[in-house]
């Protein structure tokens, strides 16, 4: 039995280290990626239409309140966060 004060087993070179992060490359299936762009491209989109389709009911009330953020700055949001959104798809998709 070897003494516990012997640590050659666990001495790793960086050399062997980057080699052992190379090999051990994470790569996703099929299915999850499909999965994720969908999920994320499907919420761009569904929050693009319903907070365009909110700020039309609501668009009286917003230009009317003291707040000096109207509808453009709310559309620009909007677009903003449903772009993101979809973007992360797309990136999903081919990365």
């Amino acid at each position: 039995m070897a003494p516990l004060s012997d640590n050659r087993s666990w001495d790793v070179q960086p050399k062997d280290a980057k080699q052992a992060l190379a090999e051990d490359k994470y790569d996703d299936c099929m299915s999850c990626k499909v999965t994720g762009s969908a999920a994320f491209i499907g919420l761009g989109v569904y929050s693009y239409y319903t907070g365009m389709q909110n700020l039309r009911k609501q668009e009286k009330i917003i230009m009317q309140g003291p707040t000096k953020y109207k509808m453009g700055s709310r559309k620009l949001g909007i677009a903003t966060i449903s772009a993101s959104l979809i973007g992360a798809g797309l990136w999903r998709a081919f990365n």
